[in-house]
């Protein structure tokens, strides 16, 4: 995974205060891939009450200054059916 220690801390503690100490991180894509260069951070956003527009924004806004790097979140609420998108994320992606 090409994060840093301090990068995976970052993502977790600003998800947990935007989306509620409950929701949790998922990394997946060509963050993952040790041999990619560059490229975005594809996150899935999972939490008990779901998270709106709002919040989506605020949380990528946050994450893209805090990280200096392109943000990208899908979002689930627990409890919802997946979308097959949001499936390959979870089977793919590695929860921080």
């Amino acid at each position: 995974m090409r994060l840093s220690p301090q990068q995976i801390a970052t993502i977790k503690e600003t998800v947990q205060a935007v989306a509620g100490p409950n929701a949790r991180a998922i990394i997946f894509g060509s963050r993952l891939r040790d041999d990619a260069k560059g490229g975005d951070l594809d996150l899935l956003v999972e939490a008990d009450q779901g998270i709106d527009l709002l919040q989506r924004a605020r949380l990528k806004m946050a994450l893209e200054a805090q990280l200096a790097l392109p943000v990208d979140i899908i979002t689930r609420q627990r409890g919802i059916s997946t979308t097959p998108f949001q499936r390959i994320a979870l089977a793919k992606g590695i929860p921080l």
